[in-house]
């Protein structure tokens, strides 16, 4: 959430910032709201003084102006208590507003409306070239028995999936593999975070109130995360860290949970787009300071990338047009997985920055080099995801007898070099 005095100052930045994200929002209506909350307040605050002054009167009066002043107190309360619900409507009207501004973007992010305009920045690898029409990992793993999509419909519905055998040792491996990465890397606290999280949680990190339909509700209001980076960053809520303690660097794991609502007709087959899975998180709190923030963005995101070389799979970064940013982000790239029977890159993991836009929501400060409280900034970026790295793993790794060659980093994990038909 972006401070209204900010707003206020800048409001033609605001506008123009929603604008290329291509967000609406009533920015007018905004500031009538606002001015109209200010002059409510005021007006609360001198009549609770006022109302404070009389009854200290009270004490001190004699037995027949304790009688005058007991009758203004009681029409001084009801005018109060009018002007407070009158306060407290304003005051929803302004809040509702608020949440749906959105983060003025870099000035660096390219204009765009959708996904098709984000720009490439780099690629990395070569792509695997076939002597063989190349398979999807839906026939592949099939055939090699380790996943059962049919069943997994019949038991989990729509977009459901069974891993076996081998497909579950590979899905560990990588999990394996991750978690050593930042172990050796050092730096990140690993953290296992709930996936079952408070509202509050999903209004401070952004996702509400504009991706609700994306998500999975409990009868007891609480949600469903869809990513580990909701309850690693809940976790600091209404908190002050330390300044010798930035940045925070957290390695979040979850099983994580998505309707998917916007995607009826895409990828309705294989791993690419689930209702289920399970992710690793980056997630990172540090000072208040664009630079530090932009170096932290280059950090996490080339962490991603080094694991994809290790897993020796193709892959591109683009940054993410205007139209393609989320609510909170400033800036975001996309990392995108090579999938040869696409054709195509596919996005597998997403780095952004955030300033101070989650952190107000939570309250997360931390006290600066003048000891004055100061909004933290936040990040967070896809360490790596399962089953989804799974395509790109197998599909790069195919052999023509239909086996699957193991990235050489996962075989220690897997205790083979390959993953084949069983004898018959």
């Amino acid at each position: 959430m972006l401070d209204i005095k900010f707003i206020r100052d800048n409001l033609d930045v605001v506008k123009a910032g929603a604008k290329k994200k291509c967000i609406e929002v009533d920015l007018n209506k905004l500031i009538i709201a606002d001015d109209r909350r200010r002059v409510l307040l005021q007006e609360v605050e001198k009549m609770r003084a006022k109302q404070n002054e009389v009854s200290d009167a009270v004490v001190k009066a004699s037995e027949e102006e304790k009688q005058r002043l007991i009758t203004e107190m009681r029409t001084l309360k009801e005018t109060l208590q009018a002007k407070e619900k009158e306060f407290e409507e304003v005051m929803h009207e302004w809040q509702l507003l608020m949440v749906q501004v959105p983060n003025v973007p870099e000035v660096s992010v390219p204009e765009g409306a959708s996904d098709a305009d984000n720009q490439q920045v780099r690629t990395w690898g070569t792509k695997p070239e076939f002597s063989f029409t190349p398979k999807s990992h839906t026939e592949l793993m099939q055939e090699l028995d380790i996943a059962d999509f049919e069943r997994g419909a019949k038991v989990s519905g729509f977009r459901g999936y069974f891993l076996k055998g081998d497909g579950v040792l590979l899905n560990h491996a990588i999990w394996q593999f991750v978690t050593d990465y930042f172990v050796k890397k050092g730096g990140f606290m690993p953290m296992m975070v709930p996936s079952l999280v408070k509202r509050v949680a999903f209004l401070g990190t952004g996702y509400l109130p504009q991706g609700e339909e994306d998500l999975y509700k409990t009868q007891d209001g609480d949600f469903l995360a869809g990513t580990g980076e909701v309850g690693a960053m809940a976790y600091y809520m209404n908190e002050t860290l330390p300044k010798e303690s930035l940045p925070v660097k957290v390695l979040a794991f979850s099983p994580c949970f998505r309707r998917e609502a916007g995607s009826h007709g895409k990828d309705t087959k294989g791993l690419m787009r689930v209702h289920e899975f399970f992710k690793f998180e980056q997630v990172v709190l540090c000072e208040a300071s664009h630079e530090e923030s932009v170096r932290l963005h280059e950090e996490i995101t080339r962490n991603a990338e080094d694991m994809l070389q290790a897993l020796e799979i193709p892959h591109r970064v683009v940054v993410n047009c205007g139209g393609d940013l989320g609510l909170g982000q400033v800036k975001k790239y996309d990392i995108e997985s090579w999938v040869p029977s696409e054709q195509k890159y596919r996005e597998t993991h997403s780095s952004s920055y955030f300033h101070d836009f989650q952190t107000r929501r939570l309250n997360i400060r931390y006290r600066d080099a003048d000891g004055k409280l100061t909004l933290l900034h936040s990040l967070n970026n896809t360490a790596l995801a399962t089953p989804r790295i799974l395509i790109s793993i197998i599909e790069n790794n195919q052999q023509a007898d239909g086996s699957i060659l193991i990235p050489r980093v996962l075989q220690t994990y897997m205790g083979k070099r390959k993953i084949e038909k069983k004898a018959s």
